[in-house]
């Protein structure tokens, strides 16, 4: 959408790589498929250059075999060159960061699991260039969100509600708090850069979440033209109503034959303030993989399908982000009316 040089994007890959604390002594996979942005290619080869590291980059075959979309909009395993190719994970395994620079990536594949054990860090980039320079991330994001992950560690219960007649109640033990702040700077870390967010894997949720307007389903990258009620029990999507919205949802239920479909899967809150709401209305579905839509900060973001705490497979993986909502971790809130909470503080009941 905008005319970036390549010395635009040489700096804020620097940029980016120095947040990931990349040394001079480390080697760098510049991962990349036939299909990849050949300037991010460039751009993350020079700036791994330019902190003095060691690099490679290295282009594999593009493709997934899963039915369902690509990790490029929301699921699928991943890219089936390096799912069944032994050489290619090791030659992951090996470095200390992975620039994944894929269309398809493999967040949901096991192997991405035995590449971050073996120590190797992976840093995600799958959006358009001002989404990315604009949404680079600041060290103190880090510090921020784990701020977020220990409130939820500590807590029993997060609740949600909204004006528009959402009133969830998640049950929080167990549910592994994690985070996304941006960039990969720990041994075995994988992060999506943009991105900046709480979330958790919880096993039980009740209530109803009830879609509004303006809201953003993806992977389809559509805004929510009407109501949608979806009434949950025990962390499952019982019935789904309303309109239009309603009925693609169903139907995306209903045609990806996955008993988990209807599941839900991580929930939390995003906190990236540089995030704009109406990117996804500015580009291509195929230019963006929505993180502005993902991050934005006071958003409630909910999702569908896999579950690693519960050791749950799945490729229906929906991610759905919510603006307008309230929510409160064990009485503390954290965001009001779909604004941040800059000091927690207890709610009044």
């Amino acid at each position: 959408m905008f005319d970036l040089s390549s010395v635009d994007l040489l700096d804020v890959f620097t940029r980016q790589l120095r947040l990931c604390k990349l040394r001079s002594d480390e080697h760098v996979v510049v991962l990349a498929e036939p299909d990849s942005r050949g300037d991010y290619v460039a751009a993350a080869f020079g700036a791994a250059k330019a902190c003095g590291a060691h690099v490679i980059a290295a282009t594999v075959p593009g493709g997934t075999p899963a039915p369902m979309p690509s990790t490029h909009t929301g699921a699928g395993p991943g890219l089936t060159s390096v799912l069944n190719d032994t050489t290619a994970q090791d030659l992951l395994k090996s470095a200390d960061l992975v620039v994944d620079l894929t269309r398809e990536g493999f967040i949901h594949a096991p192997v991405q699991q035995e590449i971050l054990r073996a120590g190797t860090r992976i840093l995600f980039v799958c959006d358009a260039p001002e989404v990315l320079i604009r949404n680079l991330p600041k060290e103190e994001d880090k510090a921020e969100v784990l701020r977020g992950v220990e409130l939820l560690r500590r807590s029993s219960q997060m609740r949600v509600r909204s004006a528009a007649g959402t009133d969830l109640t998640v049950q929080l033990s167990g549910s592994r708090p994690e985070f996304q702040c941006g960039f990969a700077d720990d041994p075995g870390r994988w992060d999506h850069w943009p991105s900046t967010m709480v979330l958790c894997w919880p096993e039980l949720s009740d209530g109803q979440i009830v879609l509004a307007p303006g809201d953003i389903l993806l992977p389809f990258k559509e805004y929510v033209r009407g109501p949608v009620t979806l009434q949950i029990t025990g962390g499952h999507i019982e019935k789904v109503g309303g309109g239009a919205d309603a009925d693609l949802l169903t139907t995306f239920f209903e045609d990806s034959g996955d008993t988990w479909a209807r599941s839900l899967s991580h929930l939390g809150w995003g906190l990236m303030r540089t995030a704009d709401w109406f990117a996804t209305a500015m580009y291509g579905k195929d230019e963006l993989m929505g993180m502005d839509a993902r991050a934005f900060a006071g958003n409630f973001l909910w999702s569908t399908g896999p579950h690693p705490v519960l050791g749950r497979e799945s490729y229906a993986h929906l991610d759905i982000a919510m603006r307008g909502c309230s929510v409160t971790v064990d009485g503390t809130e954290v965001v009001v009316d779909g604004r941040l909470v800059d000091d927690a503080r207890p709610a009044d009941g």
